[in-house]
């Protein structure tokens, strides 16, 4: 009789623990997704108009923003340095975007629904003092959280295959030499 007595107060004491009996909080998965999607076109899409407003809402504004670009030289930390960056280069008049795409957009949500991450690929082109420049299929990848209600991007990462990168570095030489 002692022993199930004991073995009932164990029970007590695992059920009564702080998130044992919470409820798992529902997600509308599909509705969030469409959510982060437009975050996602916004980190980029902003760009067409020079709409600083949307690229800086769809953004971490805290020290956790991490972004990492092609170039090893490009590692931005934080959003005040992001911002630094951002205005130096894309608010002048030399910078103009001209398009982009995204293809195979990936969304997962974790399983409390205030985190996700994404891949993409992404073409994103532009002009920088009158010279056409294009990231052709670039590897685009992303965490978010939801913050204050708000979906934002806390870390982004672009990227492209080196084998390709190769492959098109090649081609270029060959084409130099046989003009």
């Amino acid at each position: 009789m002692k022993r199930a007595i004991s073995w009932l107060f164990v029970a007590f004491l695992v059920l009564a623990a702080p998130g044992a009996t919470t409820t798992p909080r529902i997600v509308d998965a599909a509705a969030e997704k469409k959510a982060i999607q437009k975050v996602i076109h916004a980190s980029i899409g902003w760009a067409m108009t020079k709409d600083f407003d949307l690229l800086y809402g769809s953004l971490a504004q805290d020290a956790e923003l991490f972004l990492f670009q092609p170039t090893s030289t490009t590692t931005i930390i934080g959003f005040e340095a992001f911002q630094k960056f951002a205005e130096a280069h894309w608010r002048t008049n030399d910078f103009k975007a001209t398009g982009y795409e995204f293809r195979d957009v990936r969304i997962n949500l974790s399983r409390s629904g205030d985190v996700a991450w994404f891949s993409a690929i992404l073409d994103d082109c532009g002009e920088f003092k009158g010279q056409p420049g294009c990231w052709k299929d670039t590897r685009y990848t992303g965490v978010l959280e939801k913050r204050r209600g708000k979906w934002v991007l806390c870390q982004m990462h672009f990227s492209f295959a080196a084998d390709k990168v190769l492959a098109e570095s090649r081609q270029s030489a060959k084409e130099q030499k046989n003009p």
